[in-house]
């Protein structure tokens, strides 16, 4: 029997080895219960007919089901809104492989609230996403999911101490060094100083970030001077004040490198200043306000992290470790993007 022109499937497969679609099943997962002729004969009908199971279908056909959960930050960060929006359109097509989503916002940077969201997690779902504090609470939290069997994969920030199953993101060492590298030269060998604000460092994404920055700043760059970090907890207004004093104290200013959120209130204390396109500004994320700065001048390059990539990803991968199927790393690696204004999408 020759098939081109469709797809074989396990009733295919049932049909010409003369059994039941349960019968079929059972022999294509190594199950017990079926004799060892009739194993047989539905193994050669598998090897003739060159079936290939289809995952979703065989978890439909065994009314098999997963739920996960993603644990997102609350609060104003564009790209965190982003990344939950494209959440629910992953939900949509993740509900085609019997597998369900639900989607909760807490607030990240307080560790005892985010542990105690995951701790009330347990036994509910058998996987979660979550964009994680690397704290001693949150580690916990995290280790006492796994071990009460639910796959955790962090997302954005991760936590490689925890024994979370897998990472989704962007390498940040590299991107903080991306950072670097762009105000380096963007600098023209100008003197001066440079300076970072980052959400907080207790986020291991931000830590990351500026660690590659430094390196790359004082280690290549020695005529640009690294001003002491300053923390806005992703807030525009703190961000904003921050900015406004450093154009006050620091006449030698050459660039800002924002490590997180509020690239909206630099970019108001650039504007109350007359600075708007003098200084280099280098951020991450493209949204709908990072597009905006790019295409007026206001900032020089974005850094940034496909959040539909991201949140399919993660999705694959919980379900790849819930359901035992094959994972791919390379459809898995999340890239660095950098979009000045010449390349905009």
């Amino acid at each position: 029997m020759s098939r081109v022109s469709s797809r074989i499937t396990l009733q295919d497969v049932a049909r010409e080895a003369g059994v039941s679609l349960a019968t079929a099943d059972r022999v294509l997962n190594g199950r017990a219960g079926v004799r060892g002729v009739t194993a047989e004969r539905v193994r050669d009908v598998v090897a003739r007919l060159g079936y290939r199971p289809n995952a979703a279908a065989a978890r439909l056909a065994r009314g098999e089901t997963y739920r996960f959960c993603f644990v997102l930050p609350s609060g104003p960060n564009v790209f965190m809104r982003q990344l939950a929006e494209q959440v629910t359109n992953t939900a949509e097509w993740l509900s085609t492989h019997n597998a369900f989503i639900d989607l909760t916002r807490v607030d990240v940077f307080a560790p005892e609230e985010l542990a105690s969201a995951l701790e009330g997690l347990i036994g509910r779902y058998d996987g979660v996403a979550v964009v994680a504090l690397d704290h001693p609470r949150v580690r916990s939290a995290i280790d006492d999911l796994t071990a009460a069997g639910t796959v955790v994969v962090t997302l954005v920030s991760d936590v490689p101490s925890s024994h979370r199953r897998h990472y989704v993101g962007v390498d940040n060492i590299a991107a903080g060094r991306t950072a670097g590298t762009l105000i380096g030269r963007f600098s023209g060998g100008r003197q001066g100083s440079v300076g970072l604000i980052v959400g907080t460092p207790a986020l291991r994404d931000h830590a990351e970030r500026q660690f590659g920055f430094t390196q790359v700043l004082s280690g290549e760059y020695p005529a640009l001077k690294l001003l002491a970090v300053q923390e806005s907890l992703d807030e525009d207004a703190r961000t904003q004040a921050i900015v406004e004093q450093m154009l006050r104290d620091v006449p030698d200013l050459v660039g800002i490198y924002n490590v997180g959120a509020g690239n909206s209130g630099i970019a108001a204390a650039l504007a109350a200043a007359g600075q708007a396109g003098e200084l280099i500004f280098v951020g991450h994320d493209l949204t709908d306000d990072t597009r905006r700065f790019l295409l007026r001048g206001v900032m020089d390059a974005v850094i940034n992290q496909d959040a539909g990539h991201q949140s399919r990803s993660a999705a694959r991968v919980l379900l790849a470790h819930c359901s035992g199927e094959p994972l791919f790393d390379e459809q898995e690696r999340i890239r660095i993007d950098i979009f000045v204004r010449d390349n905009l999408p």
